[in-house]
């Protein structure tokens, strides 16, 4: 069964750091971009951040050049490096990995929650 896992979330204090990352399993044939999206209480989901198979990224205005979005293909895992985080930043992270992002054919992770506040 086809899954994607996330990790790293947690609670840090404003301006401290977390990486996330997300592993989505060999079994997806076809991956072409993976990203994050997140959604606080209350609030829309929004996309963060995401990048292709041949790294091509994409940032929301309000990532504001704090976090960096890698990968590894070979592995079909992504990372987010979130550095300078805000309290704002609070939300839950949520891996989205298929041929179009956040399509009904792609692929959804369960969450990973990140907690920013002193």
């Amino acid at each position: 069964q086809a899954q994607v896992v996330e990790s790293g979330g947690g609670w840090v204090q404003p301006g401290g750091s977390l990486r996330l990352t997300c592993a989505a399993s060999k079994n997806i044939a076809s991956i072409y971009v993976m990203g994050w999206y997140r959604q606080a209480p209350g609030k829309q989901r929004e996309l963060v951040a995401s990048i292709t198979s041949s790294k091509i990224t994409y940032y929301a205005n309000f990532v504001e050049g704090r976090f960096t979005i890698s990968n590894d293909n070979a592995k079909n895992t992504v990372y987010l490096q979130m550095n300078s985080l805000k309290e704002e930043d609070t939300a839950v992270y949520r891996c989205n990995a298929g041929l179009i992002l956040g399509s009904s054919d792609s692929y959804w992770g369960q969450g990973t929650q990140v907690t920013v506040s002193l």
